[in-house]
């Protein structure tokens, strides 16, 4: 593979549409050719028919399609924000050769299988029968093996185009000398075989890429510009940054931006998949393609094009459709040498047969037997359908895959280091426990602390004013004392907040305060004093995310050891750890980004497979370092770009969900792959020793791709 820079600026990424692939080694030849360019790496799907190409600076696109197209096949550029559209061409184009094919099939099969159908010259009416179905409805077949031999190469359809004439100039030789049977039925059940299993492949692809096509159709289509106080209809890509605009009741949020008057309540489900829309009012931020309820607002542009949201996902996703793991690389390269070897072994068959027995009808079925058993459709189809639901299935699920590797890494991981602030707490604080002296009513004390703090606008201050629900009172004589608390005038009462060192050192504590400030370990306490005297202990905390405990228990279920990793104080890590499950000695506290990094690499120097769940800025290099990266996607976009699964819900039980489908798909692959090479491996004797008839062959081998498609479908029942 030749090399490419990897150098910021050196290099640059190219997706191109390739159209007249048939098979696997279809897209190894592609693959191949487009890597002996000069600072060029591309791999070359299959199942998606886009080539995802790293081009090193200087190399134009054109150069890239003349290549492609020299190779014989078609290349594009693909239209931004559209789908390929590919699979439903061919389902198109097969359609009716498929139908011509069956309808002319049951005839010649019945006269050549049942002898009460045959009359004088049954032979030729069956010919003549025949002849459409091995021409015009095999031409896929016989075009693609030209356009492969005029190249010197030879693919699946070489193997089919060579069994379907062979067979066909079997019957015509045997009809003019009289010299044996015709088997004119295996031609034309054999081409409706695998015009059938061409004809589902091209669906099943069709539908695996449903979920991308989804994402795709979710945007705006356009937009309510505000030009000069007017209201303009656009095109949703028209919009720049900072351009304002509306968005009325039921209409979808034309990009991502900012609130900049009226208030809503927005469905955001698209990204949270909680059902329950979101109040925003100026200042909040929106998602495009999220739809408005029943207010009217105007947004300020911040993202457009490429720098959405929206498409992130979908970049994300197909990215994950377009590349390729270690296993389909193997399986591109047994492909590339199965085909030359088979047609050997055919040759063989057919010689070895006319020397051992001289029977030339024997020594022709076997070697046309083999020709068609051999078609490795099902090894071709094998990683890249499973690939495709899977991935698919986790983009309707809110788990963005990057990558085929992310599959196999996700397999093998035995570790998972987990951050705190924002992965297993919700990032922001909230009173958690309020313990009252005797004398004081729980509810007045909050009002009254409530109203200080909220005139001081401190963080765990909006704690408090957050837990009291209706009108605070007025506050006079407001004064705050930096890093200690602050102190007014409420209804009379002179009321002071702020840590429990802030007090008089003549005043006597009741017990049930003192217990509370000890308790609070791992958590913050602030004392609320009314009139001079000690009324309450407030425990303020970054409360633990729903289903955080159940998420790292079913971890531990699934094999994964769970580990916290924050660079927040020790207690306060410990205190977390203890409530979500976490074993003491697995905790790591008061670590720098790269003291994070250096936990990673400590482990996986270890020998440990270490996957890392963050959401933050300084989780960023962690997760890109770990085996294995899982990014939150209510975090930071560089978190989301250093991941290899984004999961776009934010929860905590996202991640077993996460490590649960990429082993189903995994497991989905490795099955695919035991079923087409268990299948060649067992069928190619039998067809070689003459055991095995060209027309049950053909169907074995149609059905063995159906098989392997169908295996992948059953990703898509995956179940949260």
């Amino acid at each position: 593979m030749a090399d490419v820079a990897v150098r910021d600026g050196q290099q640059r990424q190219v997706e191109l549409a390739i159209g007249g692939m048939t098979c696997a080694a279809c897209a190894t030849r592609i693959e191949k050719k487009l890597n002996r360019m000069d600072g060029v790496d591309a791999t070359v799907n299959l199942a998606t028919e886009r080539a995802h190409v790293l081009v090193a600076k200087g190399i134009d696109d054109s150069a890239l399609i003349s290549v492609v197209e020299a190779t014989g096949y078609t290349a594009q550029l693909p239209e931004p924000h559209q789908a390929s559209d590919e699979n439903t061409h061919q389902e198109t184009v097969l359609k009716p050769r498929l139908i011509l094919a069956a309808v002319l099939t049951v005839p010649v099969l019945a006269l050549s299988m049942v002898p009460a159908t045959q009359f004088p010259g049954w032979e030729w009416v069956a010919l003549a029968l025949s002849a459409p179905v091995v021409t015009w409805a095999a031409w896929p077949f016989h075009r693609s093996a030209g356009i492969n031999a005029r190249h010197l190469a030879a693919t699946m359809d070489t193997l089919v185009s060579i069994g379907v004439i062979a067979a066909t100039l079997w019957s015509l030789v045997a009809m003019l000398t009289d010299s044996g049977e015709p088997y004119l039925e295996i031609a034309t059940v054999v081409t409706t075989f695998l015009l059938t299993g061409r004809f589902l492949e091209a669906r099943a692809r069709r539908s695996s890429g449903a979920a991308l096509r989804s994402l795709l159709d979710l945007g705006a289509h356009d937009v309510n510009l505000l030009r000069d106080g007017q209201e303009v209809r656009v095109r949703a890509e028209e919009l720049a940054v900072g351009d304002l605009f509306v968005v009325r009741p039921g209409e979808r949020i034309g990009t991502d931006g900012v609130v900049v008057e009226g208030s809503s309540d927005v469905d955001e489900s698209m990204l949270t998949g909680e059902p329950v829309p979101v109040h925003v009012e100026p200042g909040a931020n929106v998602t495009g393609a999220c739809v408005n309820g029943g207010g009217r607002i105007v947004v300020r542009a911040s993202r457009v094009g490429a720098d959405t949201t929206l498409s992130r996902i979908t970049r994300i996703v197909q990215e994950a459709q377009s590349g390729k793991a270690r296993a389909q690389r193997l399986a591109d390269r047994v492909s590339s040498v199965f085909v030359p070897a088979v047609l050997v072994l055919s040759v063989l068959s057919l010689v070895l047969w006319l020397v051992l027995t001289g029977d030339g009808q024997a020594a022709g079925i076997a070697a046309v037997s083999v020709l068609i058993i051999a078609c490795p459709c099902a090894l071709g189809l094998a990683i890249p359908t499973a690939l495709l639901v899977g991935t698919g299935r986790g983009a309707q699920l809110g788990i963005l895959i990057r990558g085929p590797q992310t599959l196999e890494d996700a397999k093998h991981v035995d570790v998972i280091v987990l951050d705190k602030t924002g992965t297993l707490t919700q990032g922001r604080m909230s009173l958690a426990e309020v313990t009252v002296a005797d004398g004081f009513e729980r509810d007045e004390v909050l009002r009254l602390a409530a109203a200080v703090e909220h005139a001081g606008e401190h963080p765990l201050g909006r704690a408090v004013v957050a837990a009291v629900s209706g009108q605070l009172p007025a506050v006079t004589e407001f004064a705050s004392t930096r890093g200690l608390g602050v102190e007014g005038t409420v209804d009379g009462h002179r009321v002071r907040v702020g840590r429990p060192s802030w007090k008089p050192t003549d005043v006597v504590w009741p017990a049930v305060l003192d217990e509370a400030v000890l308790a609070a370990e791992g958590r913050t306490a602030v004392v609320a004093w009314i009139d001079g005297r000690p009324a309450a202990v407030l425990t303020i905390a970054d409360t633990i995310k729903p289903g955080a405990r159940e998420a790292i228990s079913q971890l531990r279920a699934l094999g994964l050891t769970p580990m916290l990793a924050t660079g927040d104080n020790e207690s306060t890590a410990r205190a977390v750890a203890a409530s979500v499950g976490i074993a003491p000695d697995d905790v790591f506290a008061e670590l720098m980004p790269e003291e994070k990094v250096a936990v990673v690499e400590r482990l996986q120097a270890a020998g440990r497979q270490v996957a890392m769940v963050g959401d933050g800025v300084n989780d960023a290099a962690a997760l890109a370092t770990a085996r294995l990266g899982l990014a939150l996607g209510t975090g930071t976009d560089a978190a989301m770009e250093a991941g290899d699964i984004t999961l776009v819900r934010g929860e905590m039980a996202s991640v077993p969900q996460a490590i649960r489908l990429s082993r189903a798909t995994s497991r989905i692959v490795r099955q695919n792959l035991a079923w087409a090479f268990g299948y060649n491996v067992a069928a190619l004797p039998l067809a070689a020793f003459g055991l095995l008839n060209p027309m049950i062959a053909g169907l074995a081998m149609a059905l063995s791709s159906v098989a392997v498609v169908t295996n992948s479908l059953r990703l898509r029942r995956f179940k949260s």
